[in-house]
């Protein structure tokens, strides 16, 4: 009798003759890109140092197209952003010690976002692993322990043999739900010697699927069956699931009002006349909330932004839905169910019954809205209000858009309507500066028919100034706005709010003149103003090739909720 796991692929005798007389003059570099390219990869960014050159001599005999950038962390960025948009692995290749480190803050926010990013960095030479103090240029006692608190997993290979399936593993890590960093280590002579070793050719990985527990379906689709004022939080997880119809057909089923989190922008429809948009920042949304007898909450932990900064505190059932483990539960009770959330959405339309829906949630919704435009509008923000709208007008409804941490992104995580899902990211998974304009490259790299938005303020785009080069040299298509306030003006803000007055020293950033610098790389640069600013953005948008418009404003964040 044969059993389905006896079977085994047999090779093809052209296959079998290529196994026996590999190609000469081949290295450990080379079976690190086989193994990317039998793996479907397409495209790698990163860095070359000198013990990962292996790699990157071993790229001029592969078909892989590299887009280099001129910082690690940025490069990490850009994978991020690629796998973000495509939902493929991105490979990062880097060098050891300081090339290795400086992606950490990158791989954070990866980690974070669950964006898959396959980040593969060199090692010093095999005699120096083990923590011993060689002398090795760039040598770390542990380098894998400085990223084993970031990423989803650690992977080293220390023969030739092991690279394949080290890659391999890893690449499979990455694209299990929740999708995240791993991070893959190979020496330095590992990768220079030359190699016997049969061409890679196979590279098929399967990444475990993560369904839902039947029995917990079945209570969640009870609880929803019944439920009379029941309402929906969508994150992120159901915009990397590609999960969007799957919401909104559970949401018309129900007449549940939905919000989604900043990371789960374009989750539902921003004009449905269900949608709570993205106000998670106010009161009255977080009142609407709090008072749904049966909350469904998928693809989120629930964590400090999502929350109104923990303030929130529903009063009836919540059912959590989250594919990452360790955020099931962890800010309130619920009845967890870990799974991907396109598959609990599934399991959830096939079991919920007929429900009893509430003829009145798109009134109860407009009240809701009414009543943030109204506390908005009371601020008197109508420049921070123009200013968006500009960026909303002069942006095409598909083009993605990357935003840093900066006040008009602030804005537009309550504010913006992204038009599609997949479409708007910012750095809000970490928090940390610099990530837009780098990750823009990179989804500029994955997918060249739409142009892209990164935003930046002056702070945060000193960060990324260098990839100016990158964008150039590889004639990426993105707009790169960059608010000019002088400073860390969200900072300065706190600062003054907190204490009475800001460390000019610390907030305040004598800068460049930006258009002047975007032109000496090359790149076309505009100074705008709010009045001209739909007019400028789309202009640079329509045109080819990267471009910088530059708007000096200082904006204001409208007044917090959560410390009402």
């Amino acid at each position: 009798m044969t059993h389905d796991h006896d079977l085994v692929l047999r090779p093809t005798p052209a296959q079998t003759e290529a196994a026996l007389n590999p190609p000469p003059g081949r290295t450990g570099g080379d079976l690190v890109v086989e193994s990317l390219a039998a793996l479907g990869a397409t495209t790698v960014f990163g860095l070359p140092g000198q013990h990962a050159l292996g790699v990157f001599d071993a790229l001029r005999r592969s078909d892989l197209r590299y887009i280099g950038l001129r910082v690690e962390n940025n490069a990490g960025f850009a994978a991020d952003a690629y796998g973000r948009i495509t939902g493929e692995a991105a490979p990062l290749l880097l060098s050891t010690g300081p090339g290795a480190l400086t992606s950490l803050a990158a791989l954070q926010e990866a980690r974070a976002a669950s964006a898959p990013v396959l980040a593969i960095g060199s090692q010093v030479p095999t005699a120096g692993l083990g923590g011993g103090r060689h002398g090795y240029l760039h040598e770390l006692p542990d380098q894998a322990a400085s990223f084993r608190g970031v990423v989803k997993s650690v992977h080293t290979a220390r023969t030739q043999s092991q690279i394949p399936s080290a890659i391999a593993e890893a690449w499979t890590s990455a694209l299990t739900v929740p999708h995240g960093p791993v991070w893959v280590e190979i020496p330095q002579d590992v990768l220079l010697a030359e190699t016997a070793i049969p061409v890679v050719t196979g590279g098929d990985t399967f990444p475990e699927e993560l369904p839902p527990r039947p029995e917990l379906t079945a209570v969640a689709a009870d609880l929803l069956t019944r439920a009379e004022r029941p309402a929906i939080i969508a994150g992120g997880g159901v915009v990397r699931a590609d999960a969007a119809k799957k919401l909104r057909q559970l949401a018309e089923r129900l007449q549940a009002p939905v919000v989604t989190t900043f990371g789960g922008k374009g989750a539902f429809p921003w004009t449905h006349p269900l949608s709570l948009q993205s106000w998670l920042e106010d009161r009255h949304t977080t009142d609407f909330l709090e008072d749904a007898d049966v909350l469904l909450v998928i693809g989120s932990g629930l964590g400090e932004l999502s929350s109104n900064y923990h303030t929130f505190t529903p009063r009836g059932r919540v059912i959590q839905i989250e594919a990452d483990l360790g955020k099931l539960e962890s800010n309130h009770p619920a009845l967890g169910i870990h799974a991907d959330a396109r598959l609990a959405l599934q399991a959830l339309l096939e079991t919920v019954e007929e429900p009893r829906t509430d003829p009145t949630a798109p009134e109860r919704v407009r009240e809701v809205l009414d009543k943030v435009r109204a506390r908005v509008a009371a601020q008197e923000l109508t420049l921070e209000q123009d200013v968006l709208a500009a960026v909303r007008k002069a942006l095409p409804s598909r083009a993605p858009s990357f935003w840093d941490m900066t006040i008009l992104a602030y804005w537009a995580w309550s504010a913006f309507d992204p038009g599609a899902p997949n479409t708007m990211h910012s750095a809000q998974g970490a928090g940390g500066l610099g990530y837009a304009f780098p990750a823009a490259l990179g989804a500029a790299a994955a997918d060249p028919t739409h142009p892209v938005l990164a935003v930046s303020g002056d702070g945060g785009a000193l960060y990324s100034i260098a990839e100016l080069a990158t964008a150039r040299q590889y004639g990426l298509n993105v707009t790169w706005l960059i608010v000019d306030d002088g400073g860390y003006g969200i900072l300065r803000a706190y600062m003054t709010d907190a204490f009475g007055t800001a460390t000019a020293t610390a907030t305040d950033l004598p800068g460049p003149d930006f258009v002047a610098l975007a032109e000496s790389f090359g790149v076309p640069g505009v100074r705008t103003s709010p009045e001209t600013l739909a007019r400028d953005l789309a202009k640079a948008l329509a045109t080819p090739g990267p471009s910088v418009v530059v708007l000096p404003a200082v904006l204001r964040m409208f007044a917090p909720t959560h410390a009402d």
